[in-house]
């Protein structure tokens, strides 16, 4: 299972840092990502890191205002989002993929989501 947390509301040009705990099981060794939907609009990738921590994928719209990192021994995946921006609003997914590495790796395990919410 995954577990989202850290959303809120926050103001333009804010920073917010998510959090995904994962159960033992669905962490070490798995590829980690998040991905956020906006009202209205499908849901999209926005970064994932390898079970190693040393390959990470970003977005070309949060690439140098995001960051993604975990921790192997506290089972979490943590997303750190600096200057915020309005269209960064949406309800933002971790996901864990059993196997696999890539921009099309399939994601077997979503967590519940946390909203996040920039105002302007």
């Amino acid at each position: 299972q995954l577990q989202a947390s850290g959303g809120g509301l926050v103001q333009t040009g804010g920073s917010l840092r998510l959090s995904c705990a994962a159960s033992g099981r669905i962490f070490s060794s798995y590829t980690m990502g998040w991905f956020r939907q906006a009202p209205g609009k499908e849901r999209g990738f926005v970064a994932a890191i390898a079970w190693s921590g040393d390959r990470t994928l970003y977005s070309a719209s949060v690439r140098d205002r995001f960051t993604i990192s975990r921790d192997n021994g506290k089972n979490t995946v943590y997303l750190e989002m600096k200057n915020l921006k309005p269209e960064d609003t949406a309800v933002y997914y971790c996901a864990a993929a059993s196997t696999g590495w890539g921009p099309s790796v399939r994601y077997d395990f979503w967590g519940q989501g946390t909203l996040v919410t920039v105002s302007s």
